[in-house]
């Protein structure tokens, strides 16, 4: 028998916020959190909020909660639990990585950042220019807001160390080739650093087929607890020098790697997660896998097909609108775009949308989400910005409905 559809009553259930009566359509911003977290955090701050560790029966619990949240994260990836770092946010991840890394790289070896990227996998990096590393710019091109495989082998050399770069822009919504660009940079000897902060709410993410030597992404963004996830190859952690006391030695993993470790309550939340996609797959799958990872890669194509629906529904009107431009691609296929969708409209201040949309019931927002080196590639003001309005599984088609109907109000006074 087929899977099921995916039941947007039962997965709506799980979410306490979707029962204000407010359309919620910045979830690049960050998303909803199910009951499943929410129950999590709780239980460990009322049973067991102490100093993890094996002093006492109450500590070795609360260690075995932030375990368990660990090992959830790791399934997440398809990764072991030692290559995880859990943090306070991707920023926060990258500065420590890029610490780490930088006593590796000698004068004159080269990083790669892009004009496309959020700032938290870019502006750290090009800081590496103050200790001789040479930063060189992936451009997008400016008609097409992409990132171009041609541009980025004229780039690479012997010299390229490390490449970094998003695995879906959080302005112009459309995923990049990681696997692809991950062998074109192995293939010069160098490393990537993916930022999938935008993808990972969308999609199933192994960091083992992709090939990555290390993966950001952000919990609160994938409903789950306001935290950070870093991957690292295991063999790349080992070498970085550690950022932690030095106590903990460079063979302590990951622990070396997390400054001020892992929040406790939130690190424990994190198993929420897991139990929220286990939810979904006993309530929709007629043959699960084998595993956690298995199993949300599984959701993950049942949650796709319905994001589809929705961004079929708003590029029908949002790519056709006179009055609308649309940055990035204008076809609904889940390979090629994500549900985040940024635009401008003609004559109308992009800051003065979210209130007009709000005296609607809905909530949306414009900026430039960290990421103004894209606008400004692409002839937008940083300082105005764009609207965003940002789908996931749990919206709604009479919600995209409503959007475009606030939307067409909007554009057309």
């Amino acid at each position: 028998m087929a899977d099921k559809a995916l039941d947007l009553d039962f997965v709506r259930a799980f979410y306490p916020a979707l029962n204000d009566g407010w359309a919620f359509m910045e979830n690049a911003g960050g998303s909803l959190v199910p009951h499943t977290v929410i129950d999590r955090v709780r239980d460990y701050m009322t049973e067991c909020q102490v100093q993890p560790g094996d002093n006492s029966p109450i500590a070795r619990e609360a260690q075995a909660r932030m375990k368990k949240g660990h090992e959830t994260v790791a399934a997440m990836l398809n990764a072991e639990p030692e290559e995880i770092v859990i943090g306070p946010s991707t920023t926060r991840n990258v500065i420590t990585l890029a610490a780490a890394l930088r006593d590796s790289f000698q004068p004159g070896e080269e990083v790669i950042v892009t004009n496309l990227d959020h700032e938290a996998n870019n502006g750290h990096w090009r800081r590496l220019e103050e200790f001789g590393i040479t930063v060189r710019e992936w451009q997008v091109n400016p008609q097409t807001a992409e990132l171009e495989l041609e541009t980025l082998a004229g780039l690479l050399s012997d010299k390229t160390r490390l490449v970094c770069f998003s695995h879906c822009s959080n302005i112009t919504g459309g995923p990049n080739p990681v696997k692809e660009i991950a062998k074109m940079v192995h293939d010069a000897g160098g490393m990537v650093c993916v930022d999938g902060v935008a993808y990972a709410p969308h999609g199933s993410v192994d960091v083992k087929d992709l090939d990555v030597d290390f993966y950001l992404f952000s919990l609160y963004k994938t409903y789950g607890p306001h935290l950070g996830v870093m991957y690292g190859k295991k063999e790349h952690l080992l070498k970085a020098k550690g950022q932690y006391f030095f106590f903990h030695g460079e063979d302590n993993l990951p622990m070396k790697m997390n400054p001020g470790a892992p929040n406790h309550e939130l690190t424990a939340g994190t198993v929420g997660v897991g139990e929220y996609f286990e939810a979904l797959a006993a309530h929709h799958l007629e043959e699960p896998a084998n595993d956690m990872h298995g199993r949300m890669r599984q959701m993950f194509d049942i949650m796709a097909h319905h994001e589809e629906n929705l961004s079929a529904r708003f590029l029908d009107f949002a790519a056709n609108h006179p009055k609308i431009r649309l940055i990035g691609r204008s076809e609904a296929n889940h390979d090629r775009r994500a549900p985040t969708f940024s635009f401008t409209i003609e004559g109308v201040k992009s800051q003065d949308v979210p209130p007009m949309l709000e005296k609607h019931g809905i909530a949306a927002n414009a900026g430039d989400f960290y990421a103004p080196r894209v606008l400004k590639a692409l002839g937008i003001d940083p300082d105005d910005g764009a609207v965003r309005c940002s789908f996931v599984h749990y919206n709604t088609l009479d919600e995209v409905d409503h959007l475009i109907s606030a939307l067409k109000e909007i554009a057309d006074a």
